[in-house]
């Protein structure tokens, strides 16, 4: 083995490239936490208004944006991504080491961690937690259970722990933001008949986080004090409450009221423009790597048929909801991969809006027409209004068609049930771990059924360069094999992909140290204060 030490590295891509040499040559990771990691301390409480409801406070059960703010804030994980772009950074851990043949990756902690009821958080915790990913079967479970079997991860020491897995993973340190690691003693305490305390963690609080659930209520939200013995000190605030408001309108007033300090920073772009237009807000723009695109159900007649799927995607008119609705604040991406992430084809025309095509495609169309489903998401006006523009473009073409709006923990549910899962839905995919597994692999791996990916697309040879691209760290070779994934999908038509999101993050301008990272959209409250 070899040590990297943090000073050797200057720079974020030095910081990547011994990341990326770690994961290839078994060297030591020791890349520390970045000098700006510790928040001042102050007083105040925010509030931020959600548009998804928070229906669990259980890390385990959750794998997505919408809720990521009580896992962020009241969890820690052994990495997390920090900045845009963002950088993987050790959190819980100091440092990591992996085999040569890139399957053992050992974790070593940082000492004297404490869980909010005060005992030490060991590496015991972070292999409960591990098991208990695997055996719930929720959240990030599609990330891990190819990866690793149950008993497998072993703890060498109270702050040594050791996963092995089934076979070398590009992408395996990149995930272990998502390893929230719960008080293994709490939760064993709170079991019943085996659920690993399910029921008591859905509505308690077993973390390390920066911040201490003090009151849920699936109606209303959550509400969080500062936990001054966090590892990294004191977070900014004394308070934070994050309040559920499904109604767009309702959460622009309230932050230009001041009721609200904060809110979801993706919302019609009329009201984007509102915000900005106000003296007390502060609008912060930052580019993403959140794919906005639907689903197609693979697995279900008509889509069983590309010429269908085909005919779909020229009945979206792009060019119109880019310039017209979004007003040009977003960028055309026609692949499943975001633009700006390496692994992006260049070439990819993708579809257009072409009423002729589409009637073209539906006349090679073998499986038997019915009227499809096309699902939004209430709370977020974006996913609703595509629905609606593309029943105008199915209809003309001749294709019957049926909006349906549902809030996002329902929507959740049912994109892991084939049964259930409507025939069309639209959707973000966002930065969970810089890399373009997030996207290709996620959305289109067969093995990601009732998990990501959510249009059940099925294809062997994406398949196949999927495993081949997770079997080596090597970024230049790794890169044409995600653009043959791209392409190759594209051509499919396994998804109607739209475009790449800017981030609009607003706040009222009394609010300070707002950091945005991809990984999270900016909801790590540690760093905020008051003026």
């Amino acid at each position: 083995m070899r040590e990297h030490d943090r000073d050797a590295m200057p720079t974020t891509l030095g910081r990547r490239s011994a990341l990326k040499a770690a994961v290839a040559a078994g060297a030591l990771s020791s890349l520390g936490l970045p000098g700006e990691a510790r928040a001042q301390r102050g007083g105040g409480r925010i509030v931020f208004a959600n548009g998804s409801a928070f229906d669990t406070m259980d890390p385990h059960a959750t794998f997505d944006v919408g809720r990521v703010a009580y896992r962020l804030n009241l969890y820690d994980g052994l990495m997390r991504w920090l900045g845009n772009p963002p950088r993987l950074e050790p959190w819980l851990a100091e440092s990591f080491t992996v085999t040569n043949d890139g399957r053992r990756y050992t974790f070593r902690l940082r000492q004297g961690i404490k869980f909010h009821d005060g005992t030490d958080l060991t590496a015991e915790d972070v292999v409960y937690s591990m098991e208990r990913i695997l055996a719930v079967k929720k959240g990030a479970y599609p990330l891990f259970a190819t990866l690793i079997d149950p008993g497998t991860t072993k703890a060498a020491d109270r702050v040594t722990v050791e996963f092995n897995l089934k076979s070398a993973s590009a992408i395996f340190a990149a995930t272990t933001h998502d390893i929230y690691v719960v008080n293994s003693a709490l939760l064993r305490r709170n079991e019943r008949n085996g659920d690993w305390g399910q029921d008591w963690i859905a509505r308690n609080d077993a973390g390390s986080g920066s911040y201490i659930l003090r009151r849920f209520d699936p109606a209303r939200g959550f509400l969080a004090q500062r936990f001054d013995q966090h590892f990294l000190g004191p977070a900014g605030l004394q308070e934070i409450d994050f309040r559920y408001v499904a109604e767009v309108n309702s959460r622009v007033l309230g932050l230009i009221r001041g009721d609200f300090q904060g809110t979801d920073p993706y919302m019609p772009q009329d009201q984007i423009t509102r915000l900005q237009g106000d003296a007390n807000m502060n609008v912060m723009e930052a580019e993403s790597t959140r794919l906005f695109y639907a689903t197609m159900h693979n697995q279900r007649p008509p889509f069983t048929d590309a010429n269908f799927r085909k005919a779909v995607c020229h009945c979206f008119d792009y060019e119109g909801w880019i310039n017209n609705i979004l007003s040009g604040s977003v960028v055309r991406n026609a692949h499943v991969i975001p633009n700006p992430m390496w692994g992006a084809p260049r070439d990819v025309a993708g579809y257009n809006f072409d009423i002729d095509k589409a009637k073209w495609y539906l006349q090679r169309v073998q499986a038997p027409m019915r009227e499809i489903v096309v699902a939004g998401m209430i709370g977020y006006e974006q996913s609703m209004q595509a629905a609606a523009l593309l029943q105008n473009g199915l209809t003309r073409a001749g294709i019957q068609s049926r909006l349906v709006n549902e809030p996002w923990p329902v929507v959740s549910n049912k994109m892991r049930d084939p049964e259930q899962m409507y025939d069309m839905l639209f959707l973000w995919r966002s930065t969970y771990y810089a890399d373009p597994h997030n996207w290709a692999g996620e959305l289109l791996a067969s093995e990601r059924h009732r998990g990501g990916n959510a249009s059940y697309y099925s294809n062997p040879e994406v398949d196949r360069l999927l495993a081949q691209a997770l079997a080596t760290a090597d970024q230049a070779q790794r890169a044409p094999l995600y653009e043959r994934v791209a392409r190759i999908t594209s051509e499919d038509a396994a998804a109607l992909f739209v475009h790449n999101t800017k981030w609009y993050g607003p706040f009222r301008k009394n609010v300070q140290g707002v950091r945005f990272c991809p990984i999270g959209d900016g909801q790590e409250m540690r760093w905020l204060s008051l003026t």
